[in-house]
């Protein structure tokens, strides 16, 4: 009866502890660079593309790009949320006020904008821990290579993609993803 029991217990054990990958982008919140709590939760049904920012950087014309492509499938069934991060020789180096400044004077940033955060290592963020490890969000690891990597977040708050910091969030890949239906 003994060894029942502790079968049991390990069945139980392993079916929690399963459940654990069903969280999803939608289940986190964060606070936006003025300091307001964002529940992410509000854009369940949308699709979403995460992108770690920073603005010295090579990369960082790519806000031109992500300003450009939020203005013109931005809305009910797409948004961009981009993550300031110091995290890549220090090239974010601004205070959350100076950030904001910096992206609507040189980009005219529109879309969201959260507060700085670590997007790797010790001080990883939660939300970037789950986009960054299959142990967390059920589909890929991702490690963070630079800033301007973005994920794709579908609109169930499931992962289903990454495009590396170089290439364009104009490609292909992003582009046809948005207007899949």
């Amino acid at each position: 009866m003994k060894k029942i029991k502790i079968i049991f217990i390990f069945i139980l054990f392993f079916n929690f502890t399963g459940m654990a990958q069903n969280k999803t982008f939608f289940d986190f919140k964060t606070t936006t660079l003025t300091g307001e709590p964002f529940d992410l939760a509000q854009l369940k049904g949308k699709k979403v593309l995460v992108v770690n920012t920073a603005s010295k950087c090579g990369h960082t014309p790519q806000y031109k790009d992500l300003e450009e492509l939020f203005k013109q499938y931005g809305g009910d069934k797409f948004v961009i949320i981009g993550f300031p991060s110091n995290d890549f020789l220090k090239q974010e180096p601004g205070t959350n006020a100076e950030i904001s400044e910096f992206c609507t004077k040189n980009y005219g940033v529109t879309f969201p904008m959260m507060s700085k955060i670590s997007v790797k290592g010790k001080k990883i963020d939660p939300i970037y821990q789950w986009l960054s490890s299959k142990k967390e969000n059920g589909v890929m690891d991702a490690k963070v290579t630079w800033n301007f990597q973005k994920f794709m977040i579908d609109e169930n708050g499931n992962l289903v993609g990454v495009v590396s910091p170089s290439e364009s969030p104009k490609c292909d890949k992003i582009i046809n993803w948005i207007t899949a239906k």
